[in-house]
């Protein structure tokens, strides 16, 4: 009996020094209201961007990470969120999503616990960033922190950023677009990168109509994932967003052909080239607008193929949710970039004469 009170003594004065120690651990931690960094609301209706990027750049500051890498973890959660839910206002700066039994420990008996202390002692890795005591996985400093602290536990070199990436998502394609993503920011220095342009000069002859889904038997039976653009050999083509560029070279169906991958996830692909713009590779950055080559013919066959239908642009769009990439109708969005920049185009024009 002596012995059974002796060793429960021992197990209850155990928790409580874990229990000191993680209260103290907890309280050395740098919150938001220690360095005075709360932004009004005010600034997050009238330029999100820059609260986010405000965001960013203080929590980076507590965890010594570039604010463009917490930006480029932020966005790519970002896309996986259902379009219906980012049109919710809730109010979040983040789309951070951390499920509970990563934050709150895997072996917690109460996976939505938000109490530091508990969370700690389950080897969860939420964190309590704001100073008032609970680890809340909604709030944006909490979860922003919390990745934030995450990742800088691996180092702090590229390498060590996708490695953390990688025991995070457990996914190459994660790793690889969230690298791509903090790459544009940092070569941009901004968040407010969502500018289109429609793929050809708008004062060139062209003409195109939804051609989204027709069949095609060039390579056996398929449908067509994109849109043709029909316009005179020679013609420039240009990017349509800001982005990286991710493919470049020859593609027995789309010839001489380029791929840019921009910060909505999408990756845009231009086929049929006569050639490319000089000083273009993989991996660098491409503004909405920017030459990246010219109409053509090439194609269905192998490199060098050129003549086998009328000179056109195949502009094709595909989604990556994460898991797989699916091409979509890029017609609706053709639209809308070609009548808004006709109508910045007839501005200008209008403007001198008033």
């Amino acid at each position: 009996m002596h012995n059974r009170d002796s060793l429960q003594g021992k197990i209850v004065s155990i928790l409580l020094g874990l229990l000191v120690i993680t209260t103290v651990w907890n309280a050395r931690t740098p919150t938001a209201s220690a360095t005075n960094a709360l932004r009004p609301q005010e600034e997050t209706k009238q330029d999100p961007f820059l609260a986010r990027r405000h965001l960013y750049e203080e929590i980076g500051a507590l965890v010594h990470i570039p604010w463009y890498r917490l930006a480029a973890v932020d966005q790519y959660e970002r896309t996986m969120t259902p379009s219906s839910k980012l049109a919710k206002p809730d109010g979040r700066l983040t789309r951070l999503s951390i499920i509970p039994p990563v934050w709150s420990g895997w072996l917690n008996p109460e996976p939505e616990d938000t109490n530091p202390v508990s969370i700690s002692l389950f080897a969860g890795i939420g964190r309590d960033a704001n100073g008032d005591g609970v680890a809340d996985p909604t709030d944006d400093r909490d979860a922003l922190y919390t990745i934030g602290r995450y990742i800088a536990g691996f180092g702090y070199a590229e390498d060590d950023f996708q490695i953390a990436l990688w025991k995070y998502y457990q996914n190459d394609r994660a790793v690889h677009r969230i690298s791509q993503f903090a790459k544009i920011y940092e070569a941009f220095n901004r968040l407010d990168l969502f500018d289109n342009a429609f793929p050809l000069p708008i004062s060139n002859l062209y003409s195109y109509k939804d051609t989204w889904g027709s069949s095609r038997s060039w390579g056996g039976f398929r449908i067509h994932e994109g849109n043709d653009l029909f316009a005179p050999y020679g013609v420039p083509v240009r990017s349509v967003c800001y982005g990286i560029v991710e493919t470049k070279g020859w593609n027995p169906f789309g010839g001489w052909r380029i791929g840019i991958r921009d910060l909505n996830n999408r990756y845009h692909y231009y086929a049929h080239l006569s050639g490319y713009a000089k000083n273009i590779n993989v991996g660098d950055m491409m503004t909405p607008g920017k030459v990246i080559g010219w109409v053509g013919s090439s194609g269905y066959g192998p490199p060098g193929t050129q003549g086998k239908f009328p000179p056109h642009l195949h502009f094709g769009i595909y989604r990556d949710n994460g898991r797989s990439e699916w091409a979509f109708d890029p017609y609706p969005l053709l639209k809308r970039w070609e009548s808004s920049e006709k109508a910045q185009l007839h501005k200008r024009k209008k403007t001198p004469s008033e």
